[in-house]
């Protein structure tokens, strides 16, 4: 049985204090889940003070990004190695936000997924499409090419500790949701994809997310579908109160 796994993205929110006071709240209030798992995305700047805080809790931490590289002259980038030596689990990667203000390929998520893989991280590989390439019935193609260069030549061992969170790009920070029968529907094809290549067994346990305007209203419907393994929080992850509603969906 897959579980179920909640990643809040604060993307470039919360200095460190508050970071540490976020993090203590939200830790403070929770135990471990027999179905499920947390984890939070901060800001670079905040990953060495959380990974104190949340050292002894059941909330693990994710990065944003990561350099497909393990060290060399790449100003501004950080490494898997850096990453997990900062008590990371997890690390965002190809986020509609990176694709678009950072101008990210198919070819660079590959990199970084396979360098994520490679020191020890579980790489998060974001695909969506925008509501132009949805008008234009263009979705399915979009996933698939997306999916088929971003996790090419990464073998099945390694998808197993892979996950894909599906994010319609036209669904965040708009308030506008896929319904729960839209994103099922592409959570579907995408655990079909997964099968066709490395079979159903390993299809059957990769864990997919959805993300997208993801709210304590909607998280319950979303996790209710079939092929939803879990969600990936934006703005409803900075406020307690709303974040610890979605992880009790």
């Amino acid at each position: 049985m897959r579980r179920a796994l909640i990643i809040g993205n604060w993307k470039m929110h919360k200095v460190v204090a508050q970071a540490v006071g976020f993090a203590r709240e939200i830790a403070g209030g929770f135990s471990a889940m027999a179905d499920r798992d947390v984890a939070i995305a901060p800001p670079f700047t905040a990953l060495h003070a959380l990974s104190a805080v949340l050292k002894d809790t059941a909330i693990a931490l994710c990065a944003q990004d990561v350099h497909w590289e393990q060290e060399g002259a790449f100003t501004g980038e950080v490494s898997a190695p850096m990453l997990l030596d900062a008590g990371c689990r997890y690390v965002l990667i190809g986020h509609s936000e990176r694709r678009r203000w950072s101008g990210e390929s198919n070819e660079d998520v590959n990199r970084k997924a396979r360098a994520a893989l490679r020191g020890g991280l579980a790489p998060v590989v974001c695909v969506g499409e925008t509501l132009d390439e949805r008008e234009a019935d263009q979705t399915f193609s979009v996933i698939r090419r997306q999916l088929k260069e971003g996790l090419n030549n990464i073998l099945a061992d390694d998808i197993r500790r892979a996950i894909v969170a599906y994010e319609p790009v036209w669904a965040i920070g708009t308030g506008k949701t896929a319904t729960p029968e839209q994103a099922e529907e592409i959570h579907d094809f995408i655990r079909q994809f997964i099968e066709r290549i490395h079979g159903t067994e390993i299809a059957a346990g990769i864990c997919i997310l959805y993300g997208g305007s993801v709210n304590p209203d909607n998280a319950g419907s979303l996790m209710a579908q079939k092929d939803i393994d879990g969600l990936l929080v934006g703005g409803a992850s900075l406020d307690a109160g709303s974040f610890r509603k979605i992880i009790h969906f």
